[in-house]
């Protein structure tokens, strides 16, 4: 089929009806016959057109108004596109107006006006103004007919618009000029109405011929209603009208007959010409049985060649029978190609027939049903599929003599190989044979010579290749690792091998190094065959998680002995790097070196082609981060079971008040200084524990990450800091379980103390001393102080700072709700808060700070300059008095 018609310029571009225009394009027709329409602005203008060239046609415009495109339509092309718009309007023509067309000579401009003849003396009238328009050449840009749709420039118009005609004649013309000619105009005016009658009289022989001409035609009029009566245009109308119906009906009539005449001529030749064309199905069989499928080919090229893009239906019958009997053949050859099994030679030359008949008949309706079948990759799925189903059969072949009786009988012979070892090296036999031929098919395929107008699908064969190693290794997955989780592996592929026993699994644990022979073989054959890196990659991995088991068990094994580190605590003080940790972590350290040199001689060693497990971001990496995880863990639990449920029968001591008559508790003189973990009391093992965890965070867990890097592992930070936020969230809830154990009594004293014997702060007092609350609070103080101490310095900072603020917070409280306070009661509260505050200033942070400020600034009235002398000198004495008290809060903590 030709291109579409397309005009691209007309000359020219407006004017009324019956404008004569010349239409240029590309592909207006190939000859005067194969222009069958053309329209312009929407009006049929097919009858006035001349065909002169494929580029160039000309016609004169219909009846139309306003613009529009020009659509050119041929039997080549069909209907076309314009890229240029013809403007039409309706303008009546006189002789004195300008016109785009020429008007044709007729009678009526010899028409003798009188008894004289009115020479014209040109086309142009005078200007009524009066005014040159000579020099007034400029147009204004716009058109006209835009800004005024319903009016026109022409004096002769009824809707003759002064705006047009003044922007049309006089767009350069000055504003002085113009007011002359409209003064010029009303002069004209005036004198024409002033010289009617001297014009009648002038021109009294015209208006009588007219008056002559006037009553003849009234006659001959009346004469007319006589002869036909008063409907005589009616009656001539519809005269017309019945003319015009019966020519059209006579003239459809013979050009219908004379198309259904040139049809079957045209259908006859066509037949007499083709004729072999109808030959063709019962040739094309007859060559089919015999073998001859060049033939067949060539013969069906032909026919297709010649009528394969034809609209008689005749033809397309034939051919579509012809389609039906090739697309038999192709599925016969189809059904031999994907029989399995069958040599790969076999294949190729049946593969080679039915490219050759696919090629010439793709295109067609009845060949596109097999459009998407490519005889090739249809055979290199079926060869894939065989594979995939010999590996199914031996599976089910040796798992069920793995349940019957010879194999249980087999299992008490330990000379004999398992099923699950036969198994193995029958299944490496089939990968070593099968997988080679499946892979030289794909390489003729892709290489061009078994492949037809098919795309080639590298990916998908790619995925088949890798599926079907990938089936390779879950048979030998279900078939080794017996005792991994097998779970999501027979989810996955719908597979199992049968729950042997205890004794049948422990024999085939020795067999397990030849497993891995067999498959190294299989695999050393895959490499020679030039796979790509990611097929070779899945057997890989195979080997890498065989022995990354390995390592996940022997792991498993040295977590379960870490949870049994607690029953052989001692209590015993010996680390030097950090005071009042135990020998606990030493314990840990010990096992886990012992871990890894298990780990190192068993599964670590690579050999060819074998994975590194410990590449970044790997599983072997993630599998030792979360092994390492959950040692970790392990110990951190062990401490806490330690801290927390160890001798749940002793009830831990309660710092109370000596003034209420409560006895203080008392403090053991060594941790396991009486020979063992009976003599730990619960403070003790409490310190301990916190000592432990700190140890453990800022020294300890730093040196497991250098153990690992010696031992070649990347440093396991993830582990290391997972453990360490572990370890500092028991280090909180166990150093908040210590300080309310000691802070709260502490504290709860206070009140109790300061109004003993009923005690009022407004009444006068004897001062210089403390009174008896703060002395107590600061021997309660030495007392956790000295307990702390003792088993680790390291902790006084973090423990101290919780209790002191916790003092400092109630006595806030109990000064804020003092009302008044004496003259004396003033400077024994002001002396009692801060010694308090400077004798702990060492733990001392910066909420505890603003409330002793708020319990000095709650005495009220404020200390005078006198109060504050005495308070001072009462401070200083104290002070001195209690040096040795005091002396301990001032030891730097390490």
């Amino acid at each position: 089929m030709a291109p579409q018609p397309v005009v691209t310029g007309l000359s020219p571009k407006e004017g009324p009806p019956g404008t004569r225009v010349i239409i240029r394009g590309e592909f207006l027709g190939t000859r005067v016959q194969d222009l069958i329409g053309l329209k312009i602005c929407g009006s049929d203008c097919l009858l006035s057109a001349e065909w002169k060239s494929p580029n160039k046609i000309i016609a004169r415009t219909g009846p139309a108004k306003g613009k529009g495109d020009i659509i050119v339509t041929t039997l080549s092309g069909g209907v076309g596109t314009s890229t240029v718009q013809f403007r039409a309007y309706h303008e009546t023509i006189g002789p004195l107006k300008e016109s785009a067309v020429w008007i044709e000579e007729s009678p009526s401009q010899n028409f003798a006006w009188g008894r004289r003849t009115l020479a014209q003396s040109g086309l142009t009238q005078e200007d009524p103004l009066g005014l040159s328009i000579e020099g007034n050449e400029q147009k204004i840009p716009e058109d006209l007919r835009d800004l005024f749709p319903e009016a026109c420039g022409d004096l002769s118009q009824e809707h003759f618009s002064p705006a047009w005609f003044l922007l049309e004649n006089h767009l350069a013309t000055s504003f002085e000029d113009l007011k002359a000619g409209l003064s010029y105009l009303k002069r004209k005016v005036e004198s024409q109405k002033e010289g009617q009658l001297s014009f009648l009289k002038s021109n009294a022989g015209s208006v009588i011929d007219q008056l002559d001409t006037l009553m003849n035609i009234r006659d001959k009029l009346q004469e007319d209603v006589k002869l036909h009566g008063n409907e005589t245009l009616n009656i001539l109308e519809t005269s017309i009208e019945n003319s015009i119906s019966e020519s059209q009906k006579i003239f459809t009539d013979v050009l219908v007959r004379k198309e259904k005449a040139d049809s079957t001529r045209s259908v006859l030749f066509a037949l007499s010409r083709h004729k072999f064309l109808f030959c063709l199905p019962n040739s094309v069989d007859r060559r089919a049985k015999a073998g001859e499928y060049d033939i067949v080919v060539n013969d069906y090229s032909r026919a297709k060649n010649l009528f394969g893009k034809t609209e008689i239906p005749i033809f397309r019958k034939v051919l579509e029978e012809v389609d039906q009997r090739i697309l038999s053949i192709r599925k016969q050859l189809h059904e031999k190609v994907v029989k399995m099994p069958q040599s790969v030679e076999q294949q190729k030359k049946l593969i080679k027939a039915l490219i050759s008949l696919e090629l010439q008949q793709s295109g067609t309706p009845i060949g596109d049903k097999l459009r998407n079948i490519d005889p090739a990759w249809d055979a290199i799925e079926a060869r894939a599929k065989y594979l995939e189903w010999t590996f199914r059969q031996t599976f089910d072949q040796h798992t069920s003599k793995d349940s019957g009786p010879q194999e249980k009988a087999k299992n008490r012979d330990s000379s004999q190989a398992p099923s699950r070892v036969n198994f193995c090296e029958e299944l490496c036999d089939i990968a070593a044979s099968q997988l080679p031929d499946l892979w030289r098919l794909g390489q003729l395929y892709f290489t061009g010579e078994l492949r037809g107008p098919h795309d080639p699908k590298p990916g998908d064969f790619k995925r088949m290749v890798l599926n079907a190693i990938e089936k390779f290794c879950v048979y030998l997955r279900l078939a080794i690792l017996i005792a991994t989780d097998q779970r999501a592996l027979r989810q996955s592929s719908g597979l199992a091998w049968p729950i042997g026993s205890a004794s049948a699994t422990h024999q085939f644990l020795p067999w397990i190094p030849q497993c891995l022979r067999f498959t190294r073989i299989a695999y050393a054959t895959l490499i020679s065959l030039d796979l790509p890196s990611e097929a070779l990659d899945i057997i890989q991995k195979l080997i890498d998680e065989v022995r990354l088991f390995c390592f996940s068990i022997i792991f498993k094994r040295a977590t379960d002995r870490c949870k049994k580190l607690g029953s052989q605590e001692t209590w015993e003080l010996g680390v030097e790097e950090y005071p009042g940790a135990t020998l606990l972590p030493a314990a840990l350290e010990t096992l886990l070196i012992e871990t890894l040199d298990e780990v190192q001689s068993v599964c670590m060693q690579r050999e060819t082609r074998e994975g590194n497990l410990l590449e970044p971001q790997s599983d072997g990496q993630r599998e030792v981060t979360q092994r390492l995880q959950e040692f970790l863990s392990a110990f951190s639990a062990v401490i806490e079971e330690l801290a927390f449920h160890s001798h749940d029968e002793e009830t831990p001591t309660h710092n109370v008040s000596q003034l209420l008559g409560f006895p203080n508790a008392q403090q053991p003189d060594s941790v396991a200084g009486s020979g063992g973990a009976a003599a730990v009391t619960w403070e003790q093992r409490m310190l301990c524990c916190l000592a432990n965890y700190a140890y453990c965070n800022k020294i300890f867990f730093p040196r497991i990450g250098d153990i690992f890097v010696r031992y070649g592992y990347p440093l396991p930070t993830l582990a290391i800091e997972t453990a360490r936020y572990t370890v500092n969230q028991l280090f909180t809830n166990l150093l908040e379980e210590y300080v309310e154990h000691k802070g709260d009594p502490l504290v709860g004293t206070i009140e109790p103390s300061m109004y003993l014997g009923r005690f009022q702060w407004d009444h006068e007092m004897e001062i210089g001393q403390l009174r008896p609350y703060a002395h107590e609070c600061c021997d309660n103080l030495v007392g956790v102080y000295s307990e702390i101490y003792s088993i680790s310095p390291a902790l006084l900072r973090p423990i101290l700072e919780s209790i002191v603020q916790t003092i400092s917070e109630e006595l806030a409280r109990l000064m804020s709700c003092v009302q008044r306070f004496s003259f004396t009661g003033a400077i024994q509260a002001h002396v009692d808060i801060r010694l308090l505050r400077d004798s702990l200033e060492g733990y001392v942070n910066e909420t505890a700070k603003n409330y002793f400020m708020e319990a000095l600034e709650a005495i009220n009235p404020p200390l005078s300059g006198e109060q504050k002398r005495k308070a001072d000198e009462i401070l200083e004495r104290v002070k001195r008095n209690m040096r040795l008290q005091l002396l301990c809060f001032s030891v730097k903590d390490p």
